[in-house]
């Protein structure tokens, strides 16, 4: 399947990125505590194939639990565009929300409904 480089940001533009992901995108949707109140969307990408263009002075990070997982938030506008799982800290999980779509050739949205937590984490490549 072909990659290429998909450019992604904050609401504001302030925090900038961009990942190298297959033209066709398959997009994970989470049931957790933390995704289903944000209505994030997951694309998780290798560590190599996640770049932060601009804004790392302008994030902050939230934890909670198990303090694993790194939530990182645009100071000015709030939005949460990326962040490290607890399930895999060796990748990075951006939202799908927040990805410049002009060069996304097609997507598919897989729902987690119905998962336990272990079978989602397995599914999006969460597991290390």
């Amino acid at each position: 399947m072909a990659e290429r480089v998909h450019k992604g940001s904050c609401h504001c533009k302030k925090v900038t990125w961009e990942i190298r992901a297959p033209e066709q995108l398959v997009v994970d949707e989470c049931e957790c505590s933390i995704c289903d109140m944000l209505g994030y969307l997951h694309i998780n990408v290798e560590r190599p194939d996640f770049t932060l263009l601009t804004g790392k002075d302008n994030l902050s990070t939230y934890t909670f639990n198990t303090h694993v997982a790194q939530h990182y938030f645009c100071q000015t506008c709030g939005v949460k565009s990326f962040y490290v799982p607890r399930s895999n800290p060796n990748i990075f999980s951006v939202n799908f929300r927040c990805l410049d779509r002009t060069n996304v050739e097609g997507f598919e949205v897989r729902s987690s409904k119905g998962m336990s937590w272990e079978q989602v984490a397995a599914r999006m490549g969460h597991t290390q």
